[in-house]
């Protein structure tokens, strides 16, 4: 009697823990994200439709560690806010997250430019950058808010691995600390790019969430087709990580939403494959009334 309880026990586990499994699978494609506040034309987080079925995360464009003058200069790690804070501030960020129990909001570090002129990684040393990084990053997540970090830096004064350990020391101790609760990547398919975040990816890909691949890095007028050849490409670069699709609002690249963008993901969803779909840019859609927002929620919001 006692060893078919037994059986019936271990049973019972097994089932819960593959219900589990199953469960973490189907909800990790249910993941939307945006990023928000980088144009300072006056977008909020009120204005973005929220479907109340997916996982949404606001990204805030951006953080840098650079002066705040208007000659700006690196600052190896001593981050400063360069979003729009009158519209996207500490209380405004606590009130969408109350408003919305599926909503959690993060920080991009980096991005392309700052004031004008292209925004380098650019560390000291590996260890004074983390020491500032942790410091400064710590302030500003905890004013804020905030649950995790992007990663979009784009061009560098260090190499690979140089920003392999700044990066993964930085979520690392961030994660470990209490900080966040989650870290994504932001590459796109450039080849000095590429070999930072690869670096990256080979050292600390365990400790990376999602990787948010910029898709419309890639020729406006991409295809169908293409799009799910590049989709596959990176999944093998970035083997075993969450990646996800991504439009940009404007259409100035990749594939659009008008010419394909969703039957590519329906695509990957029914082949398990998409881990969510994240735009560029909130700011950039509050002149379309975020059309493709709401389908790009609805689709991740229904089951295939």
């Amino acid at each position: 009697m006692g060893f078919s309880k037994f059986h019936i026990v271990l049973f019972t586990l097994l089932a819960l823990v593959a219900m589990a499994s199953t469960q973490a699978a189907s909800s990790k494609s249910d993941l939307f994200r945006e990023y928000i506040g980088a144009e300072f034309n006056n977008v909020k987080f009120s204005d973005v439709p929220i479907n109340p079925n997916v996982e949404f995360h606001y990204i805030l464009a951006f953080a840098i560690d650079y002066t705040t003058s208007s000659s700006s200069s690196p600052t190896n790690g001593k981050f400063n806010v360069f979003w729009d804070t009158d519209n996207l501030s500490p209380s405004q960020v606590s009130s969408i997250k109350n408003q919305h129990s599926n909503v959690k909001v993060a920080l991009s570090l980096g991005g392309d430019s700052v004031n004008g002129g292209s925004c380098y990684f650019s560390p000291s040393s590996v260890d004074s950058w983390v020491s500032n990084a942790v410091s400064s990053l710590t302030n500003i997540i905890q004013e804020y808010h905030l649950d995790g970090i992007d990663i979009d830096y784009e061009h560098f004064h260090a190499d690979p691995e140089t920003f392999a350990e700044c990066i993964g020391k930085l979520i690392t101790t961030l994660k470990n600390n209490g900080v966040i609760s989650f870290a994504s990547i932001a590459p796109y398919d450039d080849d000095d790019v590429q070999s930072h975040y690869l670096a990256l990816w080979k050292s600390y890909g365990n400790i990376i969430d999602y990787v948010n691949f910029q898709f419309y890095a890639y020729d406006q007028g991409t295809t169908v087709s293409q799009f799910m050849n590049y989709f596959q490409t990176q999944s093998s670069n970035y083997g075993g990580g969450s990646i996800l699709a991504s439009f940009i609002s404007d259409g100035s690249g990749g594939l659009a939403p008008q010419n394909g963008f969703f039957t590519a993901c329906s695509r990957l969803r029914n082949q398990g494959k998409l881990g969510g779909i994240f735009v560029w840019s909130a700011d950039d859609s509050k002149a379309l009334g975020f059309r493709y927002e709401k389908q790009s929620q609805a689709l991740l919001a229904a089951h295939p």
